[in-house]
């Protein structure tokens, strides 16, 4: 054999072990037969530990980084990999930016199959390629078998927005009007239902996917401002969600119960796991509050996207001390949608 000769990774039956991780030829080639040759381009290209980034003029830097830790590593609709991409893109789309760069980290553990992390990280470089993104670095570290849990990804990514745009959790108003993007719960249910190994009627698929083109649609449509706040309601659901913007605006919110749109197969399975599909976790919506005489060109601008067909506004901002999410229910009477205790459905994205 000839000294540097390195044998090809085996994608079909070789496994992941501690040289991947040591800083060596067997990492160095992980590094450029999978990851450089999925996320090719100029940036990463480069071969750098970081990357150099031109800002055009008059934009702002958004920066968002996010852990994804999810079981099963493969689900119904997706995978870790393109979640890891959606989840980021999405939480810099929130501020009104345009995602541009990712950079990515890999905790693999040791055992996991290549054929898996190649899988993996092919989705991942698809959906960034489909979002408009690329990723310009990263790294990769390998634990002991037994202290992980297949493969941790960490995403950061980096967006730019006009200096004038501010788009904030702090910016909710009475009046305002608050909306969603789409029907609630798929990516938690699907994720659930693939863990469980239990089986519905009709298939539950999550909703993962980048917001940022519908977002962007949204903002096109309406005067500059009319926007107040922009949030992905992933881990504790809408509830969670809205209850952060409440407090984090000092105002309350009235929300109507049959306004609320989800379908009837997520509706059932909740039903069936004793669980309130308010507080399950969603990869590809959004919550908006929006003046009030702005909600009807969002809403449209929302119908009219493949992303947001199923938009519906499903209550009003309001003046309250408390800062209470409320519920008018199908029953006529109202009651609190608190914050979530606990963890319904731990490691979901």
């Amino acid at each position: 054999m000839k000294p540097g000769y390195q044998r090809p990774l085996d994608f079909k039956q070789g496994r992941v072990d501690m040289n991947h991780g040591a800083g060596g030829r067997a990492a160095a080639q992980l590094i450029e037969d999978l990851f450089a040759r999925a996320f090719d381009n100029p940036a990463l290209r480069q071969g750098d530990d970081g990357a150099l980034l031109d800002l055009p003029a008059g934009h702002r830097v958004v920066m968002a980084t996010d852990g994804h830790v999810i079981s099963p590593l493969f689900f119904p609709g997706g995978d870790i990999g393109s979640l890891s991409v959606h989840g980021t893109v999405n939480d810099v789309a929130m501020l009104g930016a345009e995602p541009r760069w990712l950079s990515a980290g890999f905790i693999l553990e040791e055992g996991l199959p290549l054929s898996d992390l190649k899988r993996i990280v092919e989705s991942m470089a698809a959906a960034a390629r489909e979002a408009g993104v690329w990723v310009v670095t990263g790294d990769t570290k390998v634990v002991e078998k037994g202290k992980g849990d297949g493969v941790f990804i960490t995403t950061t990514g980096v967006g730019l927005a006009p200096m004038a745009r501010r788009i904030s959790g702090s910016l909710a108003r009475p009046g305002d009007a608050v909306i969603v993007s789409g029907t609630l719960g798929e990516h938690g249910v699907a994720v659930l239902s693939k863990r469980e190994s239990l089986e519905f009627d009709t298939a539950i698929v999550s909703d993962s996917a980048a917001l940022h083109t519908l977002v962007a649609a949204m903002l096109a449509a309406v005067p500059e401002g009319a926007v107040h706040t922009l949030r992905d309601p992933t881990r504790g659901g809408l509830a969670t969600t809205l209850n952060e913007i409440a407090r984090q605006s000092g105002v309350g919110m009235l929300l109507e119960e049959a306004a609320i749109p989800v379908q009837p197969q997520v509706a059932a399975a909740c039903e069936l796991l004793g669980l309130d599909v308010l507080y399950i976790a969603n990869e590809g919506k959004l919550v908006a509050i929006v003046a009030p005489d702005s909600a009807d060109a969002v809403l449209a601008a929302m119908h009219a996207h493949p992303l947001g067909r199923q938009a519906a506004r499903i209550g009003t901002v309001c003046d309250d001390p408390h800062h209470f999410v409320q519920m008018a229910t199908s029953f006529g009477g109202r009651r609190v949608v608190d914050w979530l205790v606990g963890e319904a459905l731990p490691r979901i994205c």
